[in-house]
């Protein structure tokens, strides 16, 4: 089932990504040519207040042509290690550092077409601490409880595939009795 990869060509560079074209021997002998965008990897927090309640930042997003309601996230700088850019991103765009961080695992995001995987983390005790956000970003912080989150997702109101992952693996993850050890 290994495709062998013969040829790989930089088509574009970009600030967040760059896609290039690989021509690809697949087992059966043919050969195509694949397309991959390459992608530093990216971080998303369920971030807990005192009173349990999820941070969900609101903001346009220019692809789904609609304000979206997600969990804090963003993609690493080169190397940066998932932890550090964890909590970079939380304090940019809610404002406040974890006491805690624990790792929920992770995910591909699309692996028909991009290298780009998500860590995800639980964020605790948190502290207002923010940092100056992107320029480019307008974002408004929410503050939901897991079951407004899961029924929000049961209606659609919540779509990003890493908000509804990072909520119900929560969930499950609470359900387990884990989040009382965090």
């Amino acid at each position: 089932m290994q495709e062998n990869v013969l040829d790989t060509r930089r088509v574009y560079d970009g600030r967040l990504f760059n896609l290039d074209v690989c021509d690809v021997r697949l087992p059966d002998g043919s050969i195509v040519a694949r397309e991959v965008v390459r992608h530093p990897g990216a971080t998303a927090l369920i971030a807990l207040d005192d009173q349990e309640n999820i941070l969900l930042v609101r903001q346009f997003r220019i692809a789904s042509g609609q304000v979206m309601s997600e969990i804090p996230a963003g993609t690493r700088e080169g190397d940066e290690p998932p932890e550090i850019c964890a909590v970079r991103e939380l304090r940019e765009e809610t404002g406040y550092r974890p006491g805690k961080l624990h790792a929920l695992g992770g995910f591909y995001v699309a692996p028909g077409y991009t290298t780009e995987y998500i860590y995800l983390f639980l964020a605790t005790e948190l502290v207002e601490d923010r940092l100056t956000g992107d320029s480019d970003e307008f974002i408004e912080v929410t503050r939901v409880t897991l079951d407004e989150a899961l029924s929000m997702i049961e209606r659609g109101e919540i779509s990003d595939a890493k908000t509804i992952i990072g909520v119900l693996r929560y969930a499950r993850h609470k359900a387990a009795g884990n989040a009382a050890a965090l």
